[in-house]
């Protein structure tokens, strides 16, 4: 128990250090600002192809800037208006239609419905009519034009901002949720900072660290229990099997991790006593602060992955 002890404490002095070093792919996408491309159903004359395409391009323009990826958080979006500015039949056979449309790009808050950035670029395009004319317009939105950069580092800082001013009731609502068994969720709400919010996320992690060993705690007296039960029902080798499974899934730094040792020792002897065969499970050893901290993302992918994705988005007044 003092080992643990020693393990947590130095854990959270290394955490307040602002340790950045974290896993790829969904994890790693918790850790930095992304943001959710979103095109509201009210825009404009927009047919569901065009819809789809402009989307793709919000996308594009994110990612060629840094901010795509996987929302962790999709409070932050990158939206769009479409304005026609002109409307014209051209001098052909057969005419064609040609549009000229203000395509103005926003970068907000989409739950709080705070704007924070915005950009308007110009675009052209004729087709057969004016479905296909608009589509060929949106064509043209150059989503790799360096002129987006100021617009998306703008719509950044003003997220950072928010973070800053947000971080204590972030930090208060996590330990709320924590009091309430909600172990999950208040480690997706503090993993969820990113870590350009320097001072935000350091203050965040600090707090998930007991949190976080509260968590396995609790886990670990429902696997040992549930592993006790397996191998107490028929002491044989599938039942050794089953509990070494339920077992290896026990965090090292979880209070009755001792317990859950010894009884792995226990069936280990008693397999090789009886079936006169080696028993392969072995437990998790003890974690270093990086595992650790990849541990506390793990988990907020896990909830978030489990959320439903429909989030309605409030954009009211931002054209």
């Amino acid at each position: 128990m003092k080992n643990i002890n020693k393990k947590i404490a130095a854990l959270l002095a290394f955490v307040i250090l602002g340790y950045n070093g974290f896993s790829q792919a969904k994890a790693e996408d918790m850790g930095r600002i992304v943001l959710a491309a979103y095109v509201p159903q009210q825009v404009d004359k927009m047919s569901d192809a065009a819809r789809t395409m402009l989307t793709n391009k919000l996308s594009q323009i994110v990612t060629a800037n840094g901010m795509g990826g996987s929302a962790a958080n999709e409070r932050f979006i990158i939206t769009a208006n479409i304005v026609t500015l002109t409307k014209d039949l051209t001098a052909t056979a057969p005419p064609m239609t040609a549009l000229g449309l203000e395509v103005t790009f926003y970068i907000g808050d989409g739950i709080e419905g705070t704007k924070f950035a915005s950009k308007s670029v110009q675009v052209k395009g004729v087709g057969t009519n004016e479905t296909k004319a608009y589509i060929e317009a949106i064509k043209q939105i150059k989503t790799n034009d360096p002129s987006y950069a100021a617009f998306i580092e703008e719509g950044k800082q003003k997220i950072i901002k928010y973070y800053e001013s947000k971080c204590d009731f972030i930090i208060k609502d996590a330990k709320s949720l924590a009091t309430q068994n909600q172990l999950e969720e208040a480690i997706y709400k503090l993993s969820s900072v990113p870590d350009v919010c320097k001072t935000c996320y350091d203050k965040c992690l600090a707090a998930i660290a007991p949190i976080y060993k509260q968590k396995i705690d609790r886990d670990c007296k429902l696997k040992l229990a549930e592993a006790t039960n397996t191998w107490n029902a028929s002491q044989g080798y599938d039942a050794a099997a089953a509990a070494g499974a339920i077992l290896a899934g026990i965090e090292p730094q979880a209070a009755c991790y001792g317990e859950a040792k010894a009884l792995s020792a226990k069936i280990q002897k008693r397999v090789l006593e009886v079936d006169k065969r080696e028993w392969n499970y072995v437990m998790k050893e003890q974690q270093q602060t990086s595992e650790l901290i990849k541990a506390y993302r793990d988990v907020g992918v896990a909830y978030g992955n489990g959320q439903p994705k429909s989030v309605t988005y409030n954009v009211n007044g931002w054209w």
